[in-house]
């Protein structure tokens, strides 16, 4: 069997994509493609695998992380598929389902000249059953986790996936990577994971965000995240609700609209980028990829937009 990739990002948040929707996987082992094509030691190396899927006429999204689990969502990934799945739809507006839920996908403004740019629309929930932490409380807001840290003060969001944000001074990623991996030890508390984002207040309306992605570790960017933070800092009163806040990460910036009307539910509008093609060969559980080309212009037209941010 042999199947087209494309390695692309959102955000600096690394896909290898495969349409799906052209190619039959059936037969194919995904997480142990995505164990194997994610080694950025011996293979393409990305954050995630994400597939364009199609049911009853309506497009969607799958993506499984590093380790071969599959995440319920992906705000950086889920634009990148948004892309690809533009080609079938024709249409600037549309939806799309992953994890089991529909997510209203718009083409926006150019975050950038000439950088593809799209935004996904994220409901947020405030009570969740991946909140362990919380037992049963309506909403979790800036408390403290003791037995995850009990001088910083978490909320906990829910955008499809679950995450808890806490606003830093200064970002630390050793300490961000301890408190991902002690969210491994709390079953009780994090009893499915979850994203954990370190963030610092840049100025008004405009944040850093860190983040120790379940499944993947710290990555340059994770669009949930940035999403939930966001929220985060409006819930906290430190971004204002339907204005637009800069969330900034090692991997870019994307834009983020927080809205109380309707229910909570955040914007996020981002870069959908490609970084090379190839193709695989899978026979037998064995992968071979081989690279057939760069997209040089936007690689450069991203790295411009990185400048301008500096």
């Amino acid at each position: 069997m042999k199947f087209d990739y494309i390695k692309c990002h959102g955000s600096g948040n690394e896909f290898v994509m495969v349409d799906a929707v052209k190619y039959d996987l059936q037969g194919v082992d995904l997480a142990e493609f995505a164990r194997f094509i994610c080694n950025r030691n011996s293979s393409v190396g990305a954050d995630g695998v994400l597939l364009l899927v199609e049911r009853d006429g309506l497009y969607g999204m799958r993506m499984f992380n590093p380790d071969g689990s599959e995440a319920e969502m992906c705000g950086n990934g889920i634009r990148c598929v948004a892309r690809l799945a533009e080609e079938y739809v024709g249409e600037r507006k549309f939806d799309m389902f992953s994890g089991g839920n529909i997510y209203h996908i718009t083409r926006e403004e150019d975050i950038f000249p000439a950088i593809p740019t799209y935004g996904v629309d994220l409901a947020v929930r405030l009570a969740s059953a991946d909140f362990g932490f919380a037992k049963g409380a309506e909403q979790f807001i800036s408390q403290p986790i003791e037995p995850l840290d009990a001088e910083l003060l978490w909320t906990a969001i829910n955008v499809g996936n679950p995450h808890i944000v806490a606003e830093v001074e200064e970002i630390d990623y050793d300490h961000l990577t301890r408190l991902g991996e002690r969210v491994l030890e709390l079953k009780e508390e994090f009893p499915k994971g979850i994203n954990v984002s370190l963030v610092k207040v840049l100025g008004e309306n405009r944040v850093f965000v860190a983040t120790y992605e379940r499944g993947a570790g710290i990555t340059a960017s994770c669009g949930t995240a940035m999403t939930s933070s966001a929220m985060a800092m409006a819930l906290n009163g430190r971004c204002d609700y339907c204005k637009v806040i800069e969330v900034e990460n090692r991997g870019g910036a994307v834009r983020c609209i927080c809205h109380k009307e309707g229910g909570l539910h955040t914007q996020l509008i981002g870069n959908a980028s490609y970084i090379s093609h190839g193709e695989v060969s899978a026979e037998e559980g064995e992968f071979i990829y081989t690279e057939q080309g760069k997209y040089d212009a936007e690689i450069a037209l991203y790295n411009d937009f990185l400048s301008s941010k500096a």
